[in-house]
């Protein structure tokens, strides 16, 4: 999870977010998750997708192969490695509460958990 410079976009934390700006929809979640979080990483598979205001954001599961938090772009104030127990505790939107319950339900059929938004369509 990040929390994004000066509550950007309303968020006091979110997943790591994007535009397309021209790239695949794998793509440009790998760039945000990096740019972002300072993560690299691999994606496993397409998680879920939530309707936002205009559009849709497509979520992946992922798993971290490298980078570190320490390397977050000036987008981010924090990055935060958070277990999948406690997301509930932290102050989510409604599209973020949505992800949860994916990768809630995801974790019942034993797969991995970290999830990587893509970039809206």
């Amino acid at each position: 999870m990040v929390c994004p410079t000066n509550q950007f976009g309303g968020y006091e934390v979110t997943f790591p977010k994007g535009r397309l700006d021209g790239k695949s929809l794998q793509a440009a979640a790998l760039v945000e998750a990096y740019e972002e979080a300072g993560l690299k990483v691999r994606l496993v598979r397409h998680l879920v997708d939530v309707p936002r205001s205009q559009t849709y954001t497509r979520y992946y599961l992922a798993e971290r192969v490298g980078g570190s938090p320490a390397y977050m772009g000036w987008e981010a104030q924090c990055v935060m490695l958070v277990p999948a127990a406690n997301f509930m505790s932290l102050n989510l939107s409604a599209p973020d509460r949505a992800v949860v319950a994916a990768m809630t339900a995801t974790q019942a059929k034993g797969h991995q958990l970290e999830a990587v938004r893509g970039a809206r369509a």
